[in-house]
């Protein structure tokens, strides 16, 4: 996913980000709310995390602001304030889901998750088969030939989006765009190295391999007839 964090607390920020970025995720972050709503304004992201309580501009406004001008993007609003008319009114004003301070990290990134679904239009999708290749999405669990294959965050965020375009050609460029941070060199060999070690991971040892090298245009994920 690509995420948008609107927090002003450092210590809060950076704890997300990490996380987040740990997680395969491409992150922005806005440290104000004037910041933030440019960012959300200007950039496409699959799901905006704001705090409540913001200087320059708080979440609330920020949620209004942005729904106003119809952008839709699903926002979560982080708060320390948790009582039943703060969450109300965080819902009222367009946000979509409603965290209270302190909470855990894996319980935020099931609601990024199921946000991120919702936005996609589908909500009961919530696992991938390519041939004999499973993905769950819930869980993050990954199988092939009902054996579990073990991933690092990032090798997991590469195989979802081949999985999400299984059969399609899948550019160096579209991976660099939504698997990593827009700004990498589009000569790194840093695609060329994950795809070896994913390709290692869900192919060797077994009899018929998935993840194809398409010269000169990129990789394909896909059944060999």
């Amino acid at each position: 996913m690509r995420l948008l964090v609107i927090e002003d607390d450092k210590k809060t920020a950076a704890f997300l980000c990490k996380g987040l970025k740990e997680n395969g995720h491409i992150v922005d972050h806005a440290g104000d709310g004037k910041d933030g709503l440019f960012h959300a304004m200007e950039s496409e992201y699959d799901v905006i995390v704001v705090d409540r309580m913001l200087p320059e501009l708080d979440g609330l406004s920020i949620i209004r602001t942005l729904r106003a001008a119809k952008n839709n993007t699903p926002v979560l609003v982080l708060s320390a304030l948790g009582e039943v008319n703060d969450r109300v009114q965080g819902l009222q004003v367009g946000g979509d889901d409603y965290l209270v301070k302190p909470f855990a990290f894996s319980e935020l990134m099931a609601r990024l998750d199921a946000l991120n679904r919702r936005s996609d239009g589908d909500v009961s999708q919530t696992d991938m088969r390519v041939a004999d290749l499973e993905m769950d999405l819930l869980s993050r669990v990954v199988k092939r030939e009902g054996r579990v294959i073990d991933l690092q965050p990032r090798e997991f965020r590469l195989l979802e989006y081949l999985m999400k375009h299984a059969g399609q050609v899948v550019t160096r460029t579209m991976l660099l765009e939504s698997v990593w941070d827009y700004h990498f060199d589009p000569q790194t060999n840093v695609i060329d190295v994950h795809i070896s070690r994913l390709r290692s991971k869900i192919d060797k040892g077994f009899s018929q391999p998935l993840l194809q090298t398409i010269r000169g245009a990129g990789y394909c994920l896909r059944a060999q007839n």
